[in-house]
């Protein structure tokens, strides 16, 4: 049970960190240099953040018995999204937000062609779909990383 302990918070100190790193690209560096690589790599981070977040958050209701977890990450993550994020008091529209950013960032990964187009970054998927990611895409999601680790704290009493 110690054990479990100390993952979780680790785990919260990782998604504090990587949003912060986050912030930092979307607000100061990016506007700034303005490369489709910070823009992306702004995007992962706030993806890293949520997924410490959802990580955290699954080993402490794992520690507390009230969820299994699998081998299988697709597995944690359905269970995250039907029983954990309740009691994390995530709203409707913030679990489609994170299924979102799931979906863009899987998309990001499996690109073979990205390009940059009038301050945005259009990602083009094998069957030429297109998902397209600009620096208000990216605050939006950051947004949703900090009220998730600000309810992560308060669930798990870390405030």
């Amino acid at each position: 049970m110690e054990e479990n302990l100390e993952k979780y918070k680790e785990n919260i100190l990782l998604a504090i960190k990587v949003m912060k790193i986050a912030d930092h690209i979307t607000y100061v560096t990016y506007p700034v240099i303005k490369d489709k690589r910070l823009l992306m790599k702004s995007l992962d981070s706030v993806y890293d953040s949520i997924v410490a977040i959802i990580n955290a958050t699954l080993q402490y209701d794992y520690m507390w018995k009230r969820v299994q977890l699998q081998k299988d990450p697709k597995a944690n993550f359905d269970t995250f999204m039907n029983k954990c994020s309740q009691r994390l008091d995530l709203t409707p529209d913030e679990n489609q937000e994170i299924l979102e950013l799931f979906l863009v960032v899987e998309s990001h990964r499996k690109s073979p062609i990205e390009f940059m187009r009038k301050d945005k970054v259009v990602i083009l998927s094998s069957s030429l779909k297109t998902n397209i990611v600009d620096l208000e895409r990216v605050k939006k999601y950051l947004n949703l990383s900090k009220k998730m680790i600000e309810k992560a704290r308060k669930y798990m009493n870390l405030v």
